[in-house]
């Protein structure tokens, strides 16, 4: 049904919390996992090898999708949360390099965030398990914590009376 009410409210509550751009990156990981589970479906049903299997269980392994002891039923019930937990963006979030998701996709599309020394400007790379210790910044960069208030100027209107209040005294 295209307009499910319970299905879109999910999306957006999703795309808010990911600090997704717009829904059509919550959708691509959503097809890359219809697609990930149509292949372990293949495996499964037979019309595949059990090689493919295990390189489906290998590759999701890697980006820290499922545990490397995985078995093909336990990719089937994986949701898109742990696609989207291991985009960079979330990652550089939930290691403290940003305040905020969107901050952190604003660090990354500035170049501010690297992977083993190289600059990395995509929020949707998936962070492969063993480069997670590898991430960085890229140029020297601190989140400061306290912002400092911007410095209150007076109003227009207040400004022509205390210079009257300056002359006055002179006049006297």
């Amino acid at each position: 049904m295209m307009w499910n009410k319970q299905r879109i409210e999910t999306e957006h509550k999703l795309k808010e919390r990911y600090g997704l751009k717009n829904l059509r990156e919550l959708w691509r990981a959503v097809s890359e996992l219809r697609r990930i589970r149509r292949n372990v479906r293949e495996v499964l049903s037979g019309r595949a090898t059990q090689k493919t299997g295990k390189e489906i269980i290998s590759r999701l392994a890697k980006y820290d999708i499922v545990k490397p002891e995985a078995t093909l039923d336990d990719i089937l019930v994986v949701d898109v949360e742990r696609m989207l937990d291991r985009r960079l963006e979330s990652v550089v979030y939930k290691r403290g390099m940003a305040r905020s998701m969107s901050q952190a996709r604003q660090l990354i599309a500035h170049g501010f965030i690297a992977i083993d020394g190289k600059r990395v400007k995509a929020p949707s790379y998936l962070v492969k398990r063993d480069e997670e210790s590898k991430l960085s910044y890229y140029k020297a960069f601190k989140l400061d914590s306290n912002p400092v208030p911007a410095p209150e100027t007076a109003p227009k209107e207040a400004a022509p009376k205390e210079a009257a209040a300056r002359e006055a005294p002179k006049a006297a």
